[in-house]
């Protein structure tokens, strides 16, 4: 795995993160595993689709999947953080 690709996937989530009132995992092992799973998904189908929830292999059903996807608002409101554990919430 590319660490440069793993820092840019990073700084993306974390500039994502700030702009939305969120905050990253902070514990770093959980951390790189979740965005290890968005650069390999990233290389391997062309999108950084969620590694934690399952493609159909229709990119018009998993555009829903891509990170952030569209299930993370509700989930970070609802439970404090999202389905993957890379975005919580500051409350």
């Amino acid at each position: 795995m590319n660490m440069i690709d793993i820092n840019a996937m990073r700084e993306k989530t974390r500039e994502y993160a700030d702009e939305n009132g969120f905050f990253l995992n902070h514990d770093p092992k959980a951390l790189e595993t979740v965005l290890k799973g968005l650069v390999r998904n990233l290389e391997k189908y062309g999108e950084p689709y969620c590694p934690c929830r399952i493609r159909t292999g229709d990119h018009e059903k998993d555009k829903d999947i891509i990170c952030p996807c569209v299930f993370h608002k509700d989930e970070i409101r609802d439970q404090g953080r999202c389905h993957c554990n890379l975005f919580f919430s500051t409350e």
